[in-house]
Parts: C-alpha cells; sequence; structure tokens
C-alpha cells in the first residue's frame, strides 16, 4: 500500500480561503489540464473529509467522480447524498493503517485528515500543486504536530499555470534524524 497527497495549494500554501471555498482554484483551469487522470488510475481508495465532500457534490456529474476507487468521507452523517461515497467515523490514522496492504490511498483533502497522516508518518507521496495566487490567509495545507519528515524531490512540471512537486519519503535521512 501506498499513500499519496495530491492537492493543489495557493502560493502562499492554503487549500482553500478562509470561508473554506476554492473559487480562485476554478478561475485558474480545470483538471484536465493537469497530470491528474494518470495520477487517479493508479488509485484504489480516496479518503476526503466532510468539506472536500461538500465541494464535489457540488459539482455537475458527481456520481461520476471518483466511480474506479472505493471512496469515503469522514463526517458524523450516517448516509450521504451521493451513490459510491461512504461515511466514516473515527481516527483516519487507524482508518488508514487497517485498508489492505495491496491498496493506493488518495488522500484527497483536506488538513483535518493530511495533519494527522503526517504526524504518524504515513504518506508515501506528496503530489502538490502551486497556483498562482496569494491568499493572504485561509486554510494551511500543513497542520500537522511540530516534528521532521525528510521528502525527496523527484519531478517538478508545469501544467498551464500550475507548479507540480512531486515528493516521496526519504526514509534514509528520516532513521538518520530518529537516531
Amino acid at each position: 500500500m501506498a499513500v499519496y497527497f495530491y492537492g493543489c495549494t495557493t502560493m502562499d500554501g492554503y487549500l482553500a480561503d478562509s470561508q473554506h471555498r476554492i473559487d480562485w482554484l476554478h478561475q485558474l483551469g480545470s483538471v484536465e489540464d493537469t497530470g491528474y487522470d494518470d495520477f487517479y488510475r493508479q488509485m484504489d481508495v480516496t479518503i476526503m473529509g466532510k468539506r472536500t465532500f461538500e465541494e464535489i457534490q457540488g459539482l455537475p456529474d458527481v456520481e461520476g467522480f471518483y466511480q474506479a476507487t472505493e471512496n469515503y468521507v469522514f463526517t458524523h452523517d450516517t448516509s450521504l447524498p451521493v451513490k459510491n461515497y461512504q461515511p466514516v467515523a473515527g481516527d483516519v490514522v487507524t482508518f488508514v493503517k487497517q485498508l489492505d496492504k495491496t491498496k493506493n490511498v488518495f488522500v484527497i483533502g483536506g488538513n483535518s485528515l493530511v495533519g494527522p497522516l503526517l504526524d504518524a508518518d504515513l504518506f508515501d507521496v506528496l503530489i502538490i500543486q502551486m497556483a498562482p495566487v496569494i491568499l493572504g490567509k485561509g486554510i494551511p495545507l500543513f497542520t500537522q504536530k511540530e516534528g521532521q519528515r525528510f521528502y525527496q524531490l523527484d519531478e517538478v512540471r508545469q501544467f498551464g499555470p500550475f507548479a507540480e512537486l512531486v515528493f516521496s519519503r526519504n526514509i534514509e535521512k528520516d532513521r538518520k534524524n530518529s537516531d
């Protein structure tokens, strides 16, 4: 199993504005302008928070989104209004650790899931696209506890106005720093 984050931030590191909106992202381009489709074909499971699900829920043809994967939404709701999405409650770290070890897991968003998974050192790959926007304040991508995690830069690509950085876990450097 490999755990991936794939998402877009502003130049100042925000996933969304302070009202949890990503209007700025939709103004810059679409998923077709990126390598997203190739990435998604490799995934077996998606995990997202309720706010991310609510953003997806408002898109046209929502039932067509993520139809090739098992999709879990961390929420207190016991059911969701869209087929193919399963509500999950509890600890995201425990949930990810119990998943089938042969599956690739795509953490879609947000920081309430990313932080605990970083704290538990469960991300294998971070694919971060940077949009040419500065918000000044908003919802940051990284909110984990203090602690160093080293990643190596594997690739830098440009998709239209977006810069995409692909990082993988640097196990050797983490091991040396924990000694």
